[in-house]
């Protein structure tokens, strides 16, 4: 079959089975169209169905989920778009499928899916995944929509306020509060700012460094990130196609700020959210924001959205001894070059990411460092942790892609995962086979889903080689393991068997604390309890209080990586809007 046919054929399947679906769903019929369906399959539902991001597995479970949802979301006109990725035959988690996008409505929107057919024993198209994803809200378009000028567009307002007037009013906040604060000026705290603005929601970006862009431009020195370019975009605004494979901190935080003057978005720098509380009658938070100049504005937004990171409150771990060390001691978030250091003797609790990079920054600077590792570590050579965002290189249009990484619910994901570690160790071999020489302890993951996985669940625990490993296996970076060592003493770190390594520095890589200490320290212990763990896994296989209500009203999370903020930010922004217009 030539490339023509099979394209046809590809269509005409991918058509009847939607055809099929369509009609199930037009006749409220929720059997007939969970019969289209493997009975191992799985539906992810991103508010379409219903304003929650839920998945459901199994043939019987998504029957009684549609039956549920039917009524109140009247799914219809579903279509193969032409302006989308073609039906395609792909092999995702190890299973060869027919991959479709559709596009269809529903009573609070327009909505995009994915579906993926694979063959019964019969050799019958049946869905083995299946995403519904809410696009946007019927009656409030995204002003970057707008595809035609308005009267007023055409004319001129001579003797009144010009555009740098409004937005200095705008962002003053004199004679009004915005809808939603946001706590948080990165990655995150911008894209959700950017989504709610393209909704007419009016929203106030605050962060407690002096400069947009300081929570990157501030980290140390040799820092870039670790996944490449094309996966990183912001929304509505991409970065030039002239940009380096991995962005420099510094360019990521002059971008950031050039990012805010584009989009017009509302900034305080020097401001951090110092206390608030929840009026449940009148629903909204009263909230006391400190100015570095020690002034404080008293505002009461409907919406409080935490857009800290996972990476916010240091933890400093308890570690015997600490108080009698007489050299510095520094956390990895205040570590910024090691020049300082040259000539002297360093170590680094902690092997993550962070804790390697800052070893070699020390080592290349001309400081002989030690790593104190405290637990088995996942390592990746940094070309082969790219294939996570294999999507991205499949030469599809970025909304597509990130329609599609998306799609994975968490048992395929997990699976995923699974087959892209392995693949990784395979390759990766000698360089583990030589970091296991030297002691290093090595591992796959918890269930050897590798590093994606152990970001997800907590954050950290994974290294990206850029060269740090390599260092270790030759020798010219020391190993400690952290149960070797008796207490720190004030020469350095004394062993359990009487020796000591000598040391003048001690940087902590020991990672952040939970968004929940972040809310706690903010607004008190009864807001975070009530909301618990934030990040994380839940029994659903979604991560915990993230993009989506919590048990505290008006208080939100985002967090995450550039691609997840992008993707993200629409989900939670959507969410929000529908309750400023009264939807929800």
């Amino acid at each position: 079959m030539d490339g023509d046919a099979q394209g046809l054929a590809t269509q005409h399947a991918a058509t009847t089975w939607l055809r099929a679906f369509e009609a199930a769903l037009a006749a409220g019929d929720a059997a007939a169209a969970a019969a289209l369906f493997a009975a191992d399959a799985h539906w992810r539902d991103v508010l379409a169905f219903g304003w929650e991001i839920h998945t459901v597995s199994g043939a019987t479970a998504i029957a009684a989920r549609l039956a549920e949802t039917l009524p109140r979301t009247r799914p219809q006109a579903l279509h193969l778009p032409a302006d989308r990725t073609a039906p395609r035959r792909v092999k995702r988690a190890g299973q060869e499928a027919l991959e479709v996008i559709f596009h269809f409505a529903t009573a609070i929107g327009p909505a995009n899916a994915v579906v993926r057919l694979v063959p019964d024993a019969s050799g019958t198209l049946r869905a083995w995944t299946l995403l519904t994803k809410l696009d946007g809200l019927a009656d409030h378009p995204e002003r970057a929509s707008k595809q035609h000028a308005s009267e007023a567009d055409y004319s001129r307002d001579f003797g009144g306020d010009n555009w740098l007037d409004k937005r200095i009013k705008a962002r003053s906040y004199a004679e009004h509060d915005p809808a939603v604060i946001i706590v948080g000026g990165g990655q995150a705290g911008l894209s959700i700012a950017a989504r709610l603005m393209a909704l007419g929601v009016d929203a106030l970006i605050v962060d407690r460094e002096q400069r947009i862009g300081d929570n990157w431009r501030r980290r140390y020195h040799a820092l870039t990130l670790h996944n490449e370019v094309h996966v990183n975009h912001l929304p509505y605004m991409p970065f030039p196609p002239t940009w380096p494979v991995f962005i420099p901190k510094d360019k990521l935080a002059n971008w950031f700020e050039a990012y805010v003057d584009a989009l017009d978005l509302n900034f305080w720098t020097g401001t951090e959210l110092s206390g608030g509380s929840y009026d449940e009658a009148a629903g909204h938070w009263t909230v006391t924001l400190t100015r570095t100049d020690g002034s404080t504005r008293t505002m009461k937004p409907r919406h409080l959205v935490f857009a800290t990171g996972v990476s916010s409150i240091p933890i400093m771990p308890k570690v015997p001894g600490l108080t009698d060390f007489a050299g510095t001691v520094l956390h990895s978030g205040a570590y910024t070059e090691g020049g300082d250091w040259k000539g002297k003797r360093a170590l680094v609790l902690g092997t993550g990411n962070s804790g390697h990079d800052v070893a070699q920054d020390l080592c290349a600077s001309g400081a002989q460092v030690s790593m104190i590792q405290r637990s088995p570590t996942y390592v990746v050579g940094i070309r082969e942790a790219q294939s996570v965002y294999s999507l991205y290189t499949e030469g599809l249009p970025m909304e597509d892609c990130d329609l599609l990484a998306t799609s994975f619910p968490y048992p395929v994901l997990r699976q995923a995962y699974q087959l892209s570690t392995a693949h990784s160790a395979q390759v990766d071999k000698p360089l583990l086979d030589g970091l296991a020489a030297r002691g290093f302890r090595l591992t796959l993951g918890e269930d050897d889903t590798g590093f994606q996985m152990m970001y997800l669940r907590r954050g950290g625990g994974y290294y990206f080689n850029v060269g740090a490993s390599d260092m270790i296996v030759d020798g010219r970076v020391g190993l400690v393991q952290y149960d070797s060592i008796d207490r720190f003493v004030p020469e350095g770190a004394r062993l359990k068997d009487g020796s000591t390594v000598p040391a003048e520095l001690l940087v902590l890589a020991t990672g952040y604390k939970n968004q929940q200490e972040t809310v706690r320290a903010a607004l008190g212990d009864q807001v975070a309890d009530r909301i618990g763990t934030v990040w994380g896994f839940d029994d659903g296989g979604e991560l915990r209080n993230m993009w989506r209500p919590t048990a505290q009203p008006g208080l939100w999370f985002t967090a995450g990586s550039l691609a997840q903020c992008r993707i993200y930010s629409k989900v939670l922004a959507l969410q929000i809007k529908a309750r400023e217009a009264g939807l929800v």
